[in-house]
């Protein structure tokens, strides 16, 4: 029998809660279902009724609160996304300033809904300077968002922490979903929502209203498809246009705009003025400028960015005779100068369910909340005139018996019951008179009250025939339309259409010198700078690396397996970093040929590494006088064959370390033996410099550096072995310090390899 537990149980120490019996999958399926509602409720999809999410809903409304109104003077923007995380959006500041820099961009935004004073971005997709810099309020549209907020016109919840209240959703007299559109990833469902134009979306919405059942086919007469801010040109069939409205899902193939430009004695170049919407232009154009490197557009012979306020890239042919729609056919097809902008009109109706719709349930579903909203608001307004009606008879009465009213309140202790029983008044009536101030007794005149009783009479007959009426209501919601479409016109700056429909485009044929194809190379480059490329991978043993001969008394360098298609990035001792193509490195029929006759590498600087080019991926460079930094593999890619200097050297340094970012540690060591562990985020990331410094030395020099994972210890290769130290707290200190002698065992070349 088992012995039973000697521990008796005392108030403090109560029995466990009772402990539930339930499967892993349903326990996992019970919290993902969740996780995945909160996601696409609360986070990644929109509302059909006012095209927001929970955030920008948030950022309006504390906006508002703030009383940034337009006419009114900007606040600093930290101030409105303080006053959102701590009211109403219970997440990061960073989120919350990156969806308010959203709202203001013009070149996100078709019609944006905050106006940004200070750095907000640009469309070359540099950031905008920090929340502190910037002021914000909001814009003519935003308001038209919030319109009748005060009256009822939609419903209220209480805030995450119940100490506020927000709206569920706006009253939108502005058509936000389709107008500035909108993207999303929840779940297993995802939106794609480009903008259009709002007069357009006014026709569509008018014509119907006065034909309920019309047909995409007729709505897309009024939309012919999507309005970009960044203009370009729409080149999709109207066929395919209507089929992607039709089935709420598709996608448009839009393009930059161009025009060829004359130059003297017969030349001429090409000048782009508008690229596809969401496209950085500092990215498109270092695309281009790798294309040309890499030989892949042969018709090109350079490409200029000579933009100011506007979009201007100047592209150079190779030659005039040269047709400008098939040298424009190539890029395309290279590069975002052509791009798919998605569709998937998956959003929450009314009932929070998300679905796909096609144009016709959008524009409906916005109609009905327009109408939703009109009531709720004439049903608030009649409330209102029928309180003060209310109100004024009371004052009415007051007038009449003026003086008797007056001695009633000074001489009685509780007038409020004594004036409803004399005067056969309400205690609303009775409350109005006793709240009353002494200098509007002069207003009490008997035509002045009855005037404005006659006002809101007239006014309370209409507001209760608009309620009885549904086409009248209609009528007025029309009226309302007509009114928006006058504002945003095409003939305001604002409401012109930027993005020009333009036909499908005739299939051209593209002369291409060379096709390149995609073939697994192995690397190698040995100690001496040979390099070479050997067809296939080789195993990562020790085996198959000593098959591979070299020149006597040479021996291995690199050995990278790669493709064709890659890019070899070649960081060298004078700071520089190279890039090499993999299909231009020579064979490995023989020993290759010295590197030095592919890029421009001093004879004094040795390499000291070499990888494969990851977008995503960081470096650690440092110099031997223990400087240093963290860049981006972006940052590096270097034009010519000259390469690009990325670590600035002294005269008496030399570039020492270079590896890769694989972990949140790294370690220092120098030719004194010391080493020195600290984090990485110690580090700044930086293009270019000289870097901060690593590890202090007294009569040394850095000698290695590597990138490490706490948890899993330090690793170095001694021997033909890999150790491992995981108890590092001796040499754990802050970034600068001398540190301590290296761990029993380490290489004797202070070297983690």
């Amino acid at each position: 029998m088992a012995k039973t537990s000697s521990k008796t149980r005392t108030p403090d120490n109560p029995p466990p809660q009772e402990i539930l019996d339930i499967p892993l999958r349903e326990a996992l399926s019970q919290r993902y279902l969740s996780y995945a509602l909160s996601t696409i409720m609360d986070r990644a999809l929109p509302d059909l009724r006012d095209g927001m999410k929970p955030v920008h809903r948030r950022l309006l409304f504390a906006m508002r609160g703030l009383k940034l109104e337009p006419t009114l003077p900007p606040k600093k923007s930290a101030r409105v996304v303080g006053d959102v995380i701590g009211k109403f959006h219970p997440h990061g500041d960073t989120a919350v300033y990156d969806a308010m820099v959203r709202l203001a961009q013009d070149f996100s935004q078709r019609y944006p809904l905050v106006e940004g004073q200070g750095n907000f971005g640009n469309i070359d997709g540099d950031n905008p300077a920090a929340m502190r810099y910037t002021e914000a309020r909001l814009t003519a549209v935003a308001q038209l968002l919030l319109e009748g907020i005060d009256e009822d016109a939609v419903d209220f919840r209480p805030t995450y922490d119940g100490s506020e209240v927000e709206p569920v959703v706006l009253p939108a007299a502005f058509p936000n979903l389709l107008a500035n559109g909108t993207n999303g990833i929840a779940v297993g469902m995802a939106t794609s929502i480009p903008p259009h134009n709002v007069a357009e979306l006014c026709d569509a919405l008018r014509y119907l209203i006065q034909t309920p059942s019309a047909g995409i086919e007729k709505l897309v007469s009024f939309i012919p498809g999507p309005d970009f801010p960044t203009g370009g040109l729409l080149v999709e069939s109207r066929e395919a246009v209507v089929n992607a409205y039709k089935t709420g899902k598709g996608s448009f193939r839009l393009r930059a705009k161009w025009e060829k430009e004359g130059l003297k004695q017969g030349a001429w170049q090409i000048v782009v003025t508008e690229i596809p919407y969401q496209v950085q232009k500092s990215r498109l154009i270092e695309k281009m400028a790798e294309l040309l490197q890499a030989r892949k557009l042969p018709l090109l012979d350079d490409v200029q960015d000579e933009s100011a306020d506007d979009v201007r890239i100047v592209l150079t042919p190779k030659s005039r005779n040269v047709d400008p729609a098939v040298l424009m056919e190539s890029l395309f097809r290279a590069c975002d100068l052509e791009a798919r902008i998605a569709l998937n009109m998956n959003v929450l109706d009314k009932e929070c369910v998300p679905r796909v719709m096609d144009l016709r349930e959008v524009l409906r579903g916005w109609l009905d909340h327009r109408q939703d909203v009109l009531i709720r608001r004439s049903r608030y307004r009649l409330a209102q005139i029928e309180n003060r009606l209310e109100v004024l008879a009371g004052y009415l009465v007051a007038y009449l018996n003026l003086d008797k009213v007056i001695k009633i309140i000074r001489t009685q202790d509780e007038p409020k019951p004594v004036l409803i029983k004399t005067f056969d008044l309400t205690e609303t009536q009775a409350e109005a008179i006793l709240n009353m101030r002494l200098r509007s007794l002069r207003k009490l005149e008997e035509m002045e009250i009855k005037g404005e009783q006659k006002q809101l009479s007239g006014r309370q007959a209409e507001l209760k025939k608009l309620l009885k009426d549904e086409d009248l209501r209609w009528q007025f919601i029309d009226g309302e339309i007509a009114e928006l479409k006058k504002t945003f016109s095409k003939s305001t700056a604002l409401g012109a259409r930027r993005t020009e429909i333009g036909d499908a485009p005739a299939e051209l044929m593209v002369p291409v010198e060379a096709v390149i194809e995609r073939e697994n190379i192995t690397v190698l480059c040995s100690a001496k700078g040979w390099i070479r490329a050997m067809k296939g991978h080789i195993a990562d043993s020790a085996d198959a690396r000593a098959a591979i001969k070299y020149k006597e008394g040479d021996e291995e360098g690199f050995v990278l397996n790669a493709e064709t298609t890659d890019k070899i990035l070649i960081f060298a001792e004078n700071g520089r970093f190279y890039i090499l193509s993999g299909d231009k490195l020579p064979s490995a029929r023989g020993f290759g040929e010295p590197v030095r006759l592919m890029i421009d590498l001093p004879g004094d600087s040795e390499i000291l590494g070499m990888v494969l080019y990851k977008p995503e991926q960081k470096f650690v460079v440092a110099s031997s006088d223990g400087r240093g930094f963290i860049v981006k593999a972006d940052e590096v890619l270097a034009q010519t064959k000259n390469g690009k200097q990325v670590l600035n050297v002294g005269d008496k340094a030399k570039a020492a370390a270079f590896a890769s970012v694989e972990g949140d540690t790294i370690a220092v060591v120098g030719t004194n033996r010391k080493m020195l562990v600290f984090p990485v985020a110690d580090l700044p990331e930086m293009a270019r410099g000289r870097g901060v410094i690593l590890q202090k030395y007294s009569g040394g020099s850095l000698s290695d550096l590597k990138t490490f994972t706490l948890k899993e210890g330090l690793s170095w290769a001694s021997g033909g072995r890999t150790r491992t130290e995981t108890d590092i707290r001796a040499w754990k200190g802050e970034r600068a310090q001398a540190g301590k002698m290296a761990p029993t065992g380490f290489n004797r070349s202070n070297r983690f390899a």
